[in-house]
């Protein structure tokens, strides 16, 4: 139907983007989702909606899910562009974001291939997301986007090279589609994710976070919503954090 919302959500048979499905389907969203891993298609069925074995690497999966969505639902109304880690991260040897002289990072052992594959897999998917979705949501009207990024890109760590690299270019390119797109009421937000639950950081993380606990995927799903939803009609262009306190700039 015509007023039915749709959503597409990426990477999304676990973790973030997983919970972020369930949130959107328990609101009345009729969804599209995709990951590589065919935990998405087992997803789908659950959930009753449509679901593809693909990779944000590859535009021709991005293609597919965008066609795949307008197909069965004849629009797009909300994008979460959500993707997987980099694989040059050290993350289970995160203590917090504190600088650590300690820390093995993996900076310069990055080959060349390794920060091409990183803008593949942390920010160009959100570009050509954006370019597949954008004419449609013009014809219709209206649209919203919100990428997942890390609070890496606000504070970069050594922990994840490319993740504090690379996504800060997204959170530019969110603020720049704002600027473009939000005159025909289509708007890209950017959520800055600290410490998720699904990841299993060890327990002694939970002593840098003010709220002493990582972020829950049905808090994910529940910030997600909220920036897809009127209630935030008038907020676009924004990186918000999303780390329980974790974040010291201002």
């Amino acid at each position: 139907m015509a007023d039915d919302k749709v959503a597409v959500v990426t990477a999304s048979g676990q973790g973030i983007g997983a919970g972020v499905a369930r949130g959107l389907h328990a609101k009345g969203y009729r969804l599209a989702l995709m990951s590589p891993s065919g935990r998405s298609i087992a997803l789908a069925n659950e959930l009753g909606c449509v679901g593809l074995n693909g990779s944000v690497t590859e535009p021709a999966d991005l293609e597919a899910l965008v066609g795949t969505a307008l197909d069965e639902y004849g629009h797009i109304d909300a994008v979460c562009a959500n993707t997987g880690l980099e694989e040059w991260g050290v993350g289970s040897d995160s203590r917090g974001i504190a600088f650590n002289p300690d820390l093995e990072s993996n900076l310069l052992d990055v080959t060349d291939e390794g920060w091409i594959g990183g803008l593949d897999l942390l920010f160009m998917y959100a570009v050509r997301l954006a370019r597949l979705v954008t004419p449609h949501m013009l014809e219709r009207g209206k649209g919203a986007i919100v990428n997942i990024s890390s609070e890496a890109a606000h504070a970069p760590m050594l922990e994840y090279p490319l993740t504090s690299t690379i996504r800060t270019g997204l959170s530019a390119f969110t603020k720049l589609y704002s600027d473009k797109y939000s005159r025909h009421n289509i708007r890209m937000n950017t959520v800055m994710v600290g410490y998720a639950s699904n990841l299993g950081f060890p327990p002694e993380v939970s002593r840098c976070i003010p709220m002493q606990r990582p972020g829950s995927m049905e808090e994910a799903a529940g910030i997600v919503a909220l920036l897809f939803s009127d209630d935030a009609a008038y907020i676009t262009g924004e990186n918000l954090m999303w780390d329980g306190g974790l974040a010291r700039g201002l």
